[in-house]
Parts: C-alpha cells; structure tokens; sequence
C-alpha cells in the first residue's frame, strides 16, 4: 500500500450543514473541521445525527443547506472525484459469505478500475495489514465477528483511499479484536491516512484520537483537540495541589484566595492532596502566583483533566429523539 500524501487542506470542512427527514430534525447549522493526517472521533448519543453527518460527508445524503468540502472539494459539486478519495465503513454492511477472503476483496479491486496485477499487490497488502494473509482462501461465512470486520477495513482500503470514514467499527468485537483494530488504525495513521470515525467506546477514543467532535440533537457541542477537551470543566477549571505535610489552617486561606472558587482536602496518598477550582480563564501561572507566597510544601501541581466520558456526559442530553 502506499502511503497517503500529506494534504495542507482540511481534510474535511463541514460547514452550517442542516438536514431534516419528514419532521425531525436531524442536523442543525452543524460545523467542524476534521485536520489531515488526524484521528478524529465523532461520538454522540444515539439519535444524535452522527450516521446522517457520516453520510452526507461520503456523498450518499445531499444536506439540506450548508456545505461540506473533502479535500477542498464541495461535495455537492465533485462527488465522484471525492469518493475516489474515502473509504466509507457503515455500522452494518453485507457482505458475500460464499466468496472467499481474496474474491471478495478482488470483486471490490475490480469495481474501482484496478488492474490484475494492482490488484494483487494491493490484496496481498492489505491482508499483511490486518493480519488475515493466513485466510487469504477462507470463506467470508466462516469467519468470527473480528475477521469479518478486519475484511470489511481492507475492502474499505482497497482502492487506497487518503480518508476512511468508519461508523462503529469496533461494534460487537471482543476485546482483543477491539485492541487489535485500534493497532491497524494507529497504523494507517502512520501511513498518512486520516480517519474519522464513529464509536460508543469512549474511554478507546480518548487514547486513540488527536481530535473529538461531540454531536448531541443534531446540534455541535464540541469539537476540537482532545487536550482542549481534557481541560475543560464546563465553566470551570480545577486543579490539584499536593503537599509533602500538612500546613495549619491552610483550606481556609486557599479559598480566602482571589482566584479559588472553592478548595477542598480530596485525598490522601504520599502527601496532602487539595483541589482548587478556578474559573475556566485562570492559568497556571497566575495561580502559583498566588500560592508560591504561601512557601507551601508543594510535591506537584497541574491541572486536573477531564475523560472524554466525563466531558460525554456534560456535553450530551439525557434520552434520544
């Protein structure tokens, strides 16, 4: 396979994009920006609106209003010259369970124009990256849940695509197929890939991805690097403040503090722990500004970050439509 070339576009630019079926709602003025060469995870409950984005993104859904660009180009005006350009992956998808692993991947070689011999080389890569050389002739019906679901990435890569586009990939894999698809995504990552996917495993998406969008009701609750994320505390921000002993009296003059909100004595374990929060445009410095005068027996001192789950959970509504 060959690598994907670094683009200095967007690799996807969504852009005020609405879209309604019959007299539900399920985009709102929704916009993001997907950087190349990123792994960026898209997650939201479900209803949320994320396999119709999904669909109007690989050109199979026309929005309603707004515009979407891959690569640069509109969606609406170079379909055919975008889709030479992704590999889409919907949550459920058919495949030929009485072809074997290698016809099933030709079949699809064959459909987007490749010769006999690119082909081949392009098969024999593929199964080598998702460690299926082994059932090159097996039959697609025999295979467990994971094997089929490693197929169905190579069938998606077949054609070299620089951006995959994948709804829940890893939906109803075990565990060890869930850790070993995220090595083959971190791996096409490697090769200059950009991915965007779709997936409910939050706490697998805050290791794997540079970048989260949070969909909710059709609408963008967030969407950025995951550093971003991880230090927002709604409008807040809270930090951690751990001392070698305990100093008399100190909870009280933490929170006569200008900048703390709130302190409290959260833990102990090697040292005194104390958590301050701050409101959310307080820095670190402007922070240790006010307690280095203190001469406090300080062991570390940061920022405390937020899990994806976490930031889920305040950023979403509870229920689906």
């Amino acid at each position: 396979m060959v690598s994907a070339g670094r683009d200095t576009v967007p690799a996807i630019v969504v852009n005020e994009v609405s879209h309604s079926f019959k007299a539900t709602q399920a985009l709102n003025r929704v916009s993001f920006c997907v950087l190349p060469g990123s792994i960026h995870g898209f997650v939201g409950p479900n209803g949320a609106g994320k396999t119709t984005t999904l669909r109007t993104i690989c050109t199979l859904l026309r929005p309603a209003r707004g515009e979407i660009k891959v690569f640069g180009s509109s969606t609406q005006a170079a379909p055919e010259q975008i889709r030479r350009r992704i590999g889409y992956m919907p949550d459920h998808f058919s495949m030929y369970r009485q072809m074997t692993v290698f016809e099933y991947l030709d079949f699809f070689a064959a459909a987007y124009g490749l010769e006999l011999k690119e082909r081949d080389r392009a098969i024999t890569d593929l199964l080598d990256l998702t460690d299926m050389a082994g059932r090159r002739d097996s039959l697609i019906g025999g295979l467990s849940r994971g094997m089929q679901q490693r197929v169905g990435l190579a069938r998606v890569l077949v054609h070299d695509p620089d951006l995959l586009l994948l709804d829940e990939p890893a939906s109803g894999l075990d565990p060890r197929a869930r850790i070993e698809l995220t090595g083959i995504l971190r791996e096409l990552r490697r090769m200059g890939k950009t991915i965007f996917i779709s997936s409910h495993i939050l706490s697998e998406l805050a290791e794997l991805c540079d970048a989260v969008t949070i969909i909710d009701r059709g609408e963008i609750r967030f969407s950025g690097p995951m550093r971003i994320l991880e230090q927002q505390q709604g409008a807040a921000a809270v930090w951690n403040l751990q001392l070698s002993r305990l100093v008399d009296g100190l909870l009280e003059k933490l929170e006569a503090l200008s900048l703390v909100t709130t302190a409290t004595e959260v833990e102990f374990s090697d040292g005194y722990v104390f958590q301050l929060v701050t409101d959310m445009g307080v820095t670190a410095s402007q922070l240790l500004q006010q307690l280095l005068p203190m001469d406090l027996p300080i062991i570390s001192f940061g920022r405390v970050k937020r899990h994806l789950n976490e930031a889920f959970m305040d950023l979403t509504t509870e229920g689906v439509r």
